[in-house]
């Protein structure tokens, strides 16, 4: 075993990187693959300076996964951060305690308005079609509405 440390080549390391990079394939959720890309790193310095210790080596390869790991962390965490945009993706967000007429009835907790050009389908209480009623929220693609006493 001594002796195969001690003749450690670059190929090792991009061998090891490549397998590390395969089975990241498989669904480690990222983590094998920064510790791949790091085995592909100290690959590529042993190439660059072929008489570095396998010590070394192991040390290289040791920094370079906690960093890329750390690295990986963060940029994940930031990830998360709340957007600057939060209506994005979210377009009924936006008509929330707007006033409308109601295009058709609801019936049975259900029925359309017309925001723009869009048809948009509300829940509420039954109300015949031209009723004024006020957006109060958002369910998916559902709007929830009550009937505008301010009108």
């Amino acid at each position: 075993m001594m002796d195969f440390l001690h003749h450690l080549t670059f190929w090792d390391w991009l061998a090891f990187g490549t397998l590390l990079l395969i089975l990241e394939i498989f669904g480690a959720g990222g983590y094998l693959l920064w510790i791949g890309i790091a085995a592909a790193c100290v690959g590529v310095l042993s190439y660059l300076f072929p008489e570095l210790p396998w010590a070394w080596q192991f040390f290289l390869f040791a920094i370079l996964s906690v960093l890329t790991a750390v690295f990986w962390w963060q940029r994940q965490r930031s990830a998360g951060k709340p957007s600057a945009q939060p209506g994005l993706n979210r377009r009924g967000s936006e008509l929330i305690g707007r006033s409308f007429v109601l295009h058709e009835a609801i019936i049975g907790g259900r029925g359309k308005i017309k925001a723009g050009d869009s048809l948009w389908l509300v829940s509420g209480p039954d109300l015949p079609a031209g009723t004024p009623i006020r957006v109060v929220g958002q369910d998916g693609v559902l709007l929830r509405v009550e009937a505008d006493s301010s009108n």
